[in-house]
């Protein structure tokens, strides 16, 4: 297990819920298989400044509806966006999902990887993701935050779901709490058990929920970059 030292400070939860992402819709719009893969909520967004923002909450809000193909093939777009941002050639590169997989065969993956994440937890979805149900071009930053969207909040699993993505492993490396060897992308998924552990400890040790430790790594991986 990783072991986080006493200096991580986490915010609080609704800080993290209200981590808010600016997104740029037509873009999005253009790239997807059709406009039913849009989620009408991210279209109440406010706008800051030119482009409206989605934050963890509206995403939370989209992931309730998991239970039918539509609403995971939603879930994924929201995910997709809001960790995508603005830049173009961000979009561009999470919207090569849909190039290279059909429909059917997205809704398939996803599917069965949910499931996982159900019925075993998110070590488990993280395996399936990462194996049999690999959705080419979707990796393990972005596939922990459809995992993390769809299972944090309603997990009974003793693992709840955490995104690890770049920006928190740079975290995780400048905290100490792994050592050099440890990737930035690509993690195995005893790798991914190891973080889950250490966040959900972490967390447990200052009463707060693992996606607080995870927000709180993340901040600090970003004043690295």
């Amino acid at each position: 297990m990783i072991v986080l030292p006493d200096n991580v400070d986490v915010p609080d939860r609704d800080t993290v819920l209200g981590q808010a992402i600016p997104f740029d819709r037509g873009r999005w719009i253009s790239l997807l298989p059709d406009s039913t893969w849009w989620p009408a909520a991210l279209d109440e967004c406010p706008h800051i400044g030119r482009r409206p923002r989605v934050d963890r909450r509206a995403v939370f809000g989209i992931a309730r509806q998991t239970d039918t193909v539509q609403g995971r093939r939603l879930l994924l777009v929201a995910a997709l966006v809001w960790g995508a941002g603005t830049k173009a050639q961000s979009v561009n590169r999470r919207a090569r999902i849909f190039e290279h997989s059909s429909p059917a065969d997205i809704d398939a993956r996803l599917g069965e990887a949910l499931d996982v994440l159900r019925e075993r937890g998110a070590v488990d979805a993280y395996r399936a993701f990462n194996n049999d149900q690999r959705i080419p071009f979707l990796g393990p930053a972005f596939f922990t935050k459809v995992l993390y969207f769809a299972g944090h909040d309603s997990a009974t699993a003793p693992r709840r779901a955490v995104i690890l993505d770049s920006v928190v492993s740079r975290a995780l490396k400048a905290k100490g709490a792994v050592d050099a060897t440890w990737p930035e992308n690509g993690w195995t998924t005893d790798q991914y058990r190891q973080y889950v552990d250490g966040v959900q400890e972490h967390a447990r040790a200052r009463g707060a929920l693992p996606d607080q430790v995870e927000a709180a790594l993340f901040s600090h991986g970003r004043q690295l970059a």
